[in-house]
């Protein structure tokens, strides 16, 4: 069997890697700011939000260059924001108790659909209302 090779541009591979490594020290600060599973959601709510704004306006409306976006968003967003702190947070709180843990998760979940959505609204207003969908 044939593997596809993996290629991608040198330009986005280096972004991703510089604003992955901002990206995890923020969420680092973040952590030793707000302790627990407050930290985790602090920066998931916030990462949903910025990532629409950064996929719906930015991309769309600026003249940055490709590898920027995608540094931005993968590298940036998608180290600020984390799934497997917030799944070890949500069985932590489930063993302690079962309706925190729920509403943790609920909280978190409802929150993320909620603010992607508000950044998506926010990039459409910045926009003007025009779709480059």
């Amino acid at each position: 069997m044939r593997y596809r090779q993996f290629k991608a541009p040198l330009a986005s591979l280096l972004a991703v890697a510089g604003f992955g490594a901002l990206g995890g020290s923020l969420r680092y600060a973040i952590g030793l700011l707000i302790n627990g599973p407050a930290a985790t959601l602090v920066v998931n709510l916030v990462g949903s939000f910025c990532l629409a704004l950064i996929t719906y306006w930015l991309g769309p409306m600026s003249d940055l260059p490709d590898w920027a976006i995608t540094g931005l968003g993968t590298g940036l967003i998608g180290a600020f924001t984390t799934f497997s702190t917030f799944s070890l947070d949500s069985l932590h709180l489930l063993t302690r108790s079962m309706w925190l843990g729920l509403a943790y998760m609920m909280v978190s979940l409802a929150g993320g659909f909620l603010l992607a959505g508000l950044g998506y609204l926010t990039a459409q207003h910045m926009k003007g209302g025009h779709h480059y969908d």
